[in-house]
């Protein structure tokens, strides 16, 4: 049995916020952050919209355009850093929503690579039979725990809010949809620190204390240019890799990227000779959407007609852990 994707959704919530707004909070310039990142606009949830709210909408445009519905699954995948709450996870909000009570929801916290890892589980289990239809989720709100503060500037700026999905299903006919040939994963626990947010820690006694806060620990921290430089060589290594064993040319492909900034995607693609306009980029108006950025990629370039080409597509992403992954995916002629 191969593991198709047969359908994209996304979502994003309505209000866009410029880098002149985020600059009003933060001070510094707004050309400061386009120029670092490639970032012009992201967008952000108003009160009242939860993770796996905005999981659900992008769910159910996924289901819609395989012309299904929740009754038709068989399990719930769910990527995200942003959880509804501390526990249980997002996916069991997500099911509740979707109003499909009974199946496996499984949750994901590999960050900007969940989708990823969510992906080669889905494949798994869908390709030993035992599931036939998976819904994959990435979801995120940054929004609400960012520090809009001079100290929290650099964090604050790349980051937005938005869901994409994907449905899977396993099946012996060709055409089904995007049937994906390889997914890659790795990680190194080295770099916990370079990028991650502390709080709340079970190993702290407390695990959540007013005088960590008052030190502003519980916002994401990141080690910028480390993560820049490990990102660079580790992508040029594993996509080099992928594009060999599959007897692949660098400007065969469309290149679909995890969206953590425009000019690391670009020097990768430099260095590995990928031309540029074989790139999906969606940072300069969503920002890093983490888990969900591969999903909206995807639907992005498919609502551009650039994935249904026979052109074999491939996605990548780097990140918090550090976590890596890439996945080979092929799209029938159209």
């Amino acid at each position: 049995m191969h593991v198709y994707i047969r359908s994209i959704g996304s979502f994003l919530p309505p209000r866009v916020v410029s880098n002149e707004d985020i600059v009003a909070m933060t001070g510094g310039t707004a050309e400061w952050i386009e120029e670092r990142t490639g970032i012009r606009n992201r967008h952000f949830v108003d009160p009242g919209m939860t993770n796996s709210m905005m999981g659900e909408r992008a769910a159910r445009n996924a289901l819609e355009a395989a012309g299904l519905g929740p009754e038709d699954l068989d399990v719930l995948l769910y990527a995200t850093l942003s959880p509804d709450a501390g526990f249980p996870g997002s996916g069991v909000f997500l099911q509740r929503h979707l109003g499909r009570p009974g199946i496996p929801a499984l949750d994901i916290r590999n960050q900007c690579s969940g989708f990823l890892y969510g992906l080669s589980i889905a494949r798994a289990w869908l390709g030993s039979g035992t599931y036939r239809r998976a819904l994959l989720v990435g979801s995120e709100i940054h929004s609400t725990g960012l520090d809009f503060s001079e100290a929290g500037r650099t964090v604050a700026s790349i980051f937005g809010d938005g869901a994409g999905a994907v449905v899977l299903e396993a099946s012996d006919e060709a055409n089904v949809g995007g049937r994906i040939l390889d997914v890659r994963l790795g990680a190194d626990g080295s770099g916990v620190e370079a990028l991650w947010c502390e709080l709340p820690a079970s190993g702290l006694h407390p695990n959540m204390d007013a005088s960590y806060l008052a030190q502003g620990r519980q916002f994401p921290q990141m080690k910028g240019r480390s993560v820049f430089r490990h990102a660079v060589e580790t992508l040029e290594r594993e996509l080099g890799s992928l594009l060999a064993d599959h007897g692949l040319q660098p400007d065969e492909i469309l290149l679909v990227p995890h969206q953590s900034n425009k000019f690391l995607n670009l020097m990768v693609a430099d260095r590995l000779k990928i031309p540029h306009e074989n790139i999906v980029s969606t940072i300069e108006n969503l920002a890093n959407t983490t888990a969900a950025s591969l999903p909206i990629g995807l639907d992005y370039a498919q609502k551009q007609g650039r994935i249904h080409e026979g052109k074999p597509v491939v996605l990548a992403a780097f990140g918090s852990g550090y976590t890596w992954g890439c996945a080979l995916i092929q799209w029938p002629a159209a």
